[in-house]
């Protein structure tokens, strides 16, 4: 399957990154992709949680959303889009950040809530306390699709290796990874940890990230790592996009999940132990 990673620096209106999502899309499908991924928070990056409850919808009014299931339609194509910034009806008026796959028929085939909030002190400058905005979930996700059975995630998940298991063990052969991560921990761990995910599960990673300096009206800067990444089942690393937007091929093979997992069948390798506190 030929397959598509956009790499983008979103700013936080979410129209205007809809126009750039969408003609990178069209890029995409022009260079034969089948399968396109956006970043995380394609719609909208943004610290200021004021600017965030004026400018971000609930799913249903959510305008990116509604014209990128047209546009996937009209392109005959499968369209992740890394996740979406959307207003909940919960109490505290918390987001959700929710990776949505749109499939060629212009309808959402799965949604995924991003379960682990980066809650953390990257340096003395530069501090993220995403529960603050953004409630987690709480489930697991697969998807199928014609080309290889999906599992969803999004950013921070990926420093938690149980459950890209869990999700390899309930059939994903390609694990979805957009994400907007720090420089900072970029630099020090965004390929050791994908190719981790990667060679532990004997699945594709494909990541989708945001890169550069966003442009934000409110709230403190936003800097990302870029570097959108592939990663075969082995632990190759396919492509690396570097730090400019733009779009990056990769194709997909799932006869390598095969080979990786017979090569090494740790999979089925798991056996209970005692807790270390027992």
């Amino acid at each position: 399957m030929r397959t598509a990673l956009l790499q983008m620096t979103s700013g936080d209106m979410p129209l205007e990154n809809l126009a750039v999502t969408r003609a990178m899309v069209q890029q995409a499908a022009d260079g034969g992709a089948g399968f396109v991924l956006t970043p995380e928070v394609t719609n909208c990056v943004s610290t200021s949680r004021t600017h965030q409850r004026a400018v971000l919808s609930h799913e249903a009014q959510d305008e990116t959303l509604a014209t990128l299931r047209r546009d996937a339609a009209e392109l005959n194509l499968w369209l992740l889009i890394g996740s979406l910034a959307l207003k909940t009806d919960d109490a505290d008026g918390r987001f959700a950040n929710r990776s949505v796959l749109i499939g060629p028929d212009g309808e959402v085939h799965a949604r995924y809530d991003k379960i682990h909030m980066f809650d953390v002190q990257v340096s003395e400058s530069e501090t993220f306390r995403e529960s603050e905005g953004f409630r987690p979930g709480a489930q697991a996700v697969c998807a199928d699709t014609p080309f290889a059975r999906l599992g969803l995630s999004v950013c921070y998940d990926v420093r938690f290796a149980y459950l890209y298991r869990a999700l390899a063990k309930a059939g994903a052969q390609v694990l979805t990874v957009p994400a907007a991560f720090s420089p900072v921990t970029g630099a020090a761990h965004w390929e050791v940890l994908l190719r981790a995910r990667a060679i532990e599960t004997g699945c594709y990673v494909l990541a989708p990230a945001q890169t550069g300096q966003h442009a934000i009206s409110r709230g403190k800067p936003r800097q990302t790592y870029g570097h959108s990444l592939a990663i075969a089942p082995w632990g190759e690393i396919l492509c690396d996009a570097g730090t400019d937007p733009g779009v990056t091929f990769v194709d997909l093979d799932m006869e390598a999940v095969a080979q990786a997992r017979k090569r090494v069948p740790a999979l089925e390798h798991d056996r209970d132990f005692g807790d270390p506190d027992e």
